[in-house]
């Protein structure tokens, strides 16, 4: 192959499986090629990469060094992204009565859910999470996509037990968005002890459903590496986890002058 088709090649290899460590002989075998080409291919890459403001290819030192592709969003996209959020949460028509909002529409569209994980992505990527957990509602798309750019297995915490989970661990929380006890299971065989989730979800208030998802991985004695939740709620102020980071925060829904008050984090990193 031709170097160009070669980069073009890696490029591809690298940012659809984000974070994941190729080594060298790798690409070595793949392409038939030595070492210092490659070398040379990844460095080409990079550049192309940097040029596009899309990530970056992180090395390996060593015989045994390896490349992966750290996937990236600018501070000038996560502006764009969080008017954009705005502009969609604060439609009058999305009001459902009862301070809910239809959000099904947003929260189900790969491309924009894509770009809200990215936020989450360049967030969390440091913080040593072995998984990434959230609960069985609309945050899945989400918490799909940053497992995704993270390489990290996803978790999904049950409403209720299935059969095919076999032997689970169940807890009772409050939600505060449904104001009522609610139940959450995860299978045993999910996550392993002593190991740390980053947990993701679309929407919170109160805090209840995080403080829920807390405390069942700590049943496997599991500690939370990081929280990122899409919006946030204004009210309550005093929420019942302290760490979290959100995309945007969600204000008051006046249903009488159909107003929805929606504002960006501008704190996230």
């Amino acid at each position: 192959m031709k170097r160009t088709e070669r980069v073009g090649a890696m490029i591809q290899i690298l940012t659809g499986s984000p974070s994941k460590t190729y080594s060298l002989q790798y690409f070595c075998d793949l392409f038939g090629a030595a070492k210092s080409s490659i070398s040379e291919d990844i460095r080409a890459c990079n550049n192309a990469l940097s040029f596009m403001d899309r990530g970056r290819l992180e090395t390996g030192i060593g015989a045994k060094g390896g490349v992966r592709f750290v996937p990236h969003i600018s501070d000038n996209e996560l502006v764009q992204l969080q008017k954009e959020f705005c502009e969609k949460l604060s439609d009058p028509s999305r009001m459902l009565g009862g301070n809910f909002l239809y959000t099904s529409d947003i929260f189900f569209d790969p491309e924009f859910i894509s770009r809200i994980a990215l936020v989450f992505a360049r967030k969390f990527r440091n913080c040593g999470a072995d998984y990434v957990a959230t609960v069985e509602t609309k945050g899945i798309p989400l918490a799909s996509d940053v497992a995704r750019l993270l390489n990290l297995p996803l978790v999904i915490i049950r409403r209720e037990a299935k059969v095919s989970e076999g032997s689970t661990v169940s807890i009772n929380y409050f939600s505060g968005s449904y104001d009522r006890i609610q139940r959450m299971s995860m299978s045993k065989r999910a996550i392993c002890p002593d190991t740390k989730a980053l947990i993701i979800d679309d929407f919170m208030r109160g805090g209840g459903s995080i403080s829920g998802i807390t405390e069942i991985v700590g049943e496997f004695n599991s500690t939370v590496a990081g929280v990122g939740v899409a919006i946030a709620g204004v009210t309550p102020k005093k929420k019942k986890i302290d760490n979290y980071t959100s995309i945007v925060f969600l204000g008051e829904i006046d249903e009488e002058n159909k107003k929805i008050s929606v504002l960006p984090n501008n704190d996230i990193f």
